[in-house]
């Protein structure tokens, strides 16, 4: 199974509605120029897939250690596959500004993402990631947790000697960022009085500052100091991000998905649909207080509509990214970054 294959799947029905802007024809010495699109998903992986490769077999190097436990943990997380779309990014992002982002610039973000995850299981206590056992299960708290700290370690040294002064600063903001969001997310776990501006916050650290950082990676690295495209990937990608993270939630109470329905109501997670549901439903905030069984729980939630408004939430967040990608010049590149953009979305569909 290719690299991406998670974020493709059943993509091409959904991605054939996509509507995108008219391309004006090119002038001077490039009015001849065909006029490239990316329609669908698939597409957009074709344009980076032999990068995605490339990326994906410096990945299995970059897991390694000279200490066997930690090659171990590593190399267990990494071969459970995942849908990569964070190197997906930094490489349609690089294309964007007219550049070629090493495989080790694509890592990055993959890495840090890796680390992140062995913590969240071992602070969640979960049993599962990606169908198997948790890697804290197999190999303990300890190694598990310290394994993470390598991780982001190596990332941050891949940003710096890949990336330069920028895309290494910018990095430790964003990894700064996700610890805040970590923090509190944990400390807002089964308050039901959590805000939507607060659930917001909570994702855009914890979630869309590191899928920011993945979009505007190559123009960091590749871009003159000053240069506006990496503000506006950038900005696209923290817009993506946070709709990205809606369509986990809404994905949440959905079965066929892979993951126990409800999980997130199980860890006592406050997220966009249940907020807007109990807004809706009388009484479900004292069965949530309650503990009621789970699935009676997300039927309420699903019957109310709460999750097709947080998907709406999510549209109108990819249709502002959308939009700030205009301000980049057209290619291909952008086509595929606005058509990911709306596929994170539409999975859920």
């Amino acid at each position: 199974m290719d690299p991406a294959s998670a974020v493709f799947k059943s993509s091409s029905d959904a991605s054939s509605e996509l509507a995108l802007p008219a391309r004006s024809r090119g002038v001077g010495l490039e009015a001849g120029a065909p006029l490239t699109w990316v329609h669908t998903p698939a597409q957009a992986f074709a344009l980076v897939g032999s990068e995605l490769q490339q990326a994906e077999a410096r990945l299995k190097e970059l897991v390694g250690s000279e200490v066997a436990v930690v090659t171990a943990i590593g190399a267990y997380l990494a071969a459970a596959g995942g849908k990569r779309l964070r190197p997906l990014l930094t490489a349609l992002g690089a294309g964007a500004v007219g550049h070629e982002a090493s495989p080790d610039l694509l890592c990055v973000g993959e890495m840090i993402h890796l680390g992140s995850l062995l913590h969240d299981d071992v602070v969640d206590e979960a049993a599962e990631r990606r169908g198997r056992p948790a890697a804290h299960r197999v190999f303990g708290n300890a190694g598990v947790i310290l394994t993470g700290d390598f991780s982001l370690a190596r990332a941050v040294l891949l940003a710096s000697t890949a990336g330069g002064h920028l895309a290494v600063t910018r990095l430790a903001e964003a990894v700064t960022a996700m610890a805040e969001g970590e923090v509190l997310q944990l400390r807002r776990a089964g308050d039901l009085g959590t805000t939507r501006a607060e659930y917001l916050e909570t994702i855009d650290k914890k979630s869309a500052a590191l899928i920011s950082w993945c979009a505007a990676a190559g123009a960091y690295s590749g871009c003159r100091p000053g240069d506006p495209s990496a503000d506006v990937l950038a900005r696209y990608g923290r817009e993506v991000g946070v709709a990205f993270q809606i369509t986990d939630d809404v994905l949440d109470y959905q079965p066929g998905t892979g993951k126990p329905v409800g999980q997130d109501l199980r860890e006592k997670k406050l997220t966009l649909p249940l907020l807007l549901a109990m807004d809706r439903v009388p009484g479900l905030r004292e069965r949530v207080e309650r503990g009621d069984d789970v699935h009676g729980l997300c039927d309420a939630v699903r019957s109310c509509g709460a999750l097709d408004d947080a998907l709406g939430e999510a549209r109108q967040r990819v249709d502002h990214a959308i939009r700030l990608l205009s301000a980049l010049p057209a290619s291909p590149s952008v086509d595929a970054l606005a058509v990911l953009g709306r596929h994170l979305v539409e999975r859920a569909t």
